[in-house]
């Protein structure tokens, strides 16, 4: 009796301080311990023991956490309105800090990530914010990561993922692009005329010298129609024919015709 007397307080103070004083902290786990409210410092990973009812442990997890940042209604720079979301991805870095200097190192990073994009965006053009977007979320993320620095936090990437715009908005661009492409086609259109016009004046300029070019180019052009196939009849004439009529005058004949009444 007395022995069981002496074993049972024994084996209940084990089975209570026992699993009050082993801790076992995973891989990317970190244990910040406070010993009567002053920090003694992170362990981990593996198992260790703390002193029962002296010490306290807070587990902070070291993974990358992905957070949305909620849409948010933003005026850019040109007077536009549009609602944009993000998503940022951070990880902390020194979990003394992350449970020491902030109260929700969560919280408090998603209110600095929401107040940041408006800040950033607001200061930004609709065009930057459609075209030169990756320069933007470099910006983001460089910003967010020095508010975040002191607390044990590390913003590893800040991506834009929505913009939204207002249906006359869109109208609007869509006319613009629109008139845009036309522009192009026109400006297209009046190089190809301009090469062309180019291209047969240096034509006719090699034919005026070469007379014999137009006879070729002439038959060249009579083999082009016949491999058409069709029902059109041509009779080659010689160029020299036409010469007869440059060279007549029906003023030359009228006068002679006065001189001989």
């Amino acid at each position: 009796m007395q022995l069981a007397a002496i074993i049972i307080p024994i084996v209940i103070a084990c089975a209570i301080f026992i699993p009050a004083s082993v801790k076992i902290v995973r891989e990317y786990e970190r244990g910040v311990i406070f010993r009567l409210g002053r920090l003694v410092g992170a362990k981990g990973p593996g198992l260790f023991i703390i002193i029962p009812f002296v010490d306290r442990m807070v587990k902070v997890d070291l993974r990358v956490i992905t957070m949305d940042v909620p849409h948010q209604e933003v005026i850019t720079k040109d007077n536009v309105t549009v609602r944009v979301n993000a998503v940022v991805y951070f990880r902390v870095v020194d979990p003394e800090f992350a449970v020491v200097k902030v109260l929700d190192y969560i919280r408090a990073t998603s209110q600095i990530s929401q107040t940041t994009l408006r800040n950033v965006l607001g200061q930004s053009e609709l065009d930057d914010l459609l075209t030169k977007r990756e320069k933007l979320n470099q910006m983001l993320q460089k910003i967010i990561d020095e508010h975040t620095d002191p607390w044990g936090v590390k913003v590893t990437t800040v991506e834009i993922k929505e913009v939204e715009l207002a249906e006359q908005m869109k109208r609007m661009m869509a006319a613009q692009a629109e008139a845009e492409r036309e522009r192009r086609a026109k400006i297209i259109h009046a190089e190809g005329e301009l090469q062309a016009s180019e291209k047969l004046s240096q034509a006719g300029a090699v034919i005026g010298r070469e007379p014999t070019a137009l006879q070729l180019r002439y038959l060249a052009t009579l083999s082009e129609i016949a491999s058409e196939r069709n029902s059109t009849i041509i009779f080659p004439l010689p160029i020299e024919m036409f010469s007869a009529f440059t060279r007549f005058n029906p003023e030359n004949l009228l006068g002679g015709r006065k001189s001989d009444k």
